[in-house]
Formats: C-alpha cells, structure tokens, sequence
C-alpha cells in the first residue's frame, strides 16, 4: 500500500509507517505548505492512500466530491504521534485489506467505514 501522510498527521507517523515497509510520502517532510486541494489531487493522481487528522477532507470527498484513492481520517482524543501509531497499526492488522477507495474514520474506540 501506498499512503500520503498529511502535514497535521506528522513526520513520526510517516517514519513509523516507512518501517512497516509501506511507501510514503509525507507532506511535511517532502511538501510543507501543500494546500488541501493539492493534495487530495495528488493523493488521487498518483494512487495514495491519504492518511490525515484534518475533518476538512470529509467536506471535499462528501460535498465537493473531491475523487479519491482511499481517505483515513483520523479522529483521535490523543494526537501525540504515539497514539497515532497505535491505531493505524490496529486499522492496518484488522481492516488493511479493505482501506482503498474508502473514506475510513477512525477513534481510538472504533473504525468506520463511511457510506457514499
């Protein structure tokens, strides 16, 4: 899998996710400043799977439909990257199979696969 890791979501992530043996690219390490509109285009453009913390994601897919290659919307009471860790790496080992071309919203209760 292929996963755009969003500027607000962190380089750690990123790291983390390029030692699973995923391939990443990572707005902040390689794009900082990158507007919304750009990388969803990117995202979607280059087959990424778009893992981010910003809900302004949802508005693009859900009102502007904004196309896509997958979209991991992290809503998460605790945004330290440690965090963020732990729950990809339970959405990955349980739903990986199932995360491209899904908007997937995911706490640190539960994981949603999001209706068109």
């Amino acid at each position: 899998m292929r996963f755009l890791v969003d500027e607000c979501t962190g380089p750690t992530v990123a790291e983390w996710l390029r030692g699973q043996g995923y391939e990443v690219f990572s707005v902040y390490d390689e794009a900082r400043g990158l507007d919304d509109d750009a990388i969803i285009q990117k995202a979607f453009t280059e087959n990424w799977i778009l893992i981010t913390n910003d809900k302004g994601f949802g508005e693009k897919i859900y009102r502007e439909r904004r196309p896509h290659r997958g979209v991991i919307l992290l809503r998460l009471d605790d945004e330290r990257a440690t965090a963020k860790i732990g729950v990809l790496k339970r959405l990955l080992r349980n739903h990986g199979d199932r995360l491209s071309d899904q908007f997937v919203v995911v706490s640190e209760a539960k994981v949603r696969f999001a209706r068109w």
